[in-house]
């Protein structure tokens, strides 16, 4: 099965995450008012890349997204681990710098 191929826009993180609840809830048919998503920054070559996106639903069922930052794209996949979608954005908003990093950055600054 191929995956869906959407177009979407999210001027903010808060629009990038209200797309991908919506996506995979709508996938595995969850309430997306009930679904709590999780998020964490990743990495390549030590530099924040995307985020991963974890939607817990019941019986520990867990679906996932992954939003590549300079791809401005989020590949979605079900409880699974089948890829189901590929959201393409045509507005994506800055990727996030993780605390512990801005922290050490303006730490390098001051000094």
């Amino acid at each position: 099965m191929n995956p869906r191929r959407l177009v979407a826009a999210a001027r903010t993180l808060d629009d990038l995450e209200a797309c991908v609840r919506q996506t995979l809830c709508t996938q595995d048919r969850l309430d997306p008012n009930q679904t709590p998503i999780h998020r964490a920054t990743l990495f390549r070559k030590a530099k924040p890349c995307g985020l991963l996106f974890v939607a817990h639903g019941p019986r520990r069922m867990r679906c996932q997204a992954i939003w590549i930052c300079d791809e401005h794209r989020i590949l979605c996949y079900d409880s699974a681990g089948n890829r189901f979608a590929e959201v393409q954005l045509y507005e994506s908003p800055e990727l996030p710098v993780p605390e512990a990093e801005s922290a050490c950055s303006s730490h390098r600054h001051s000094a």
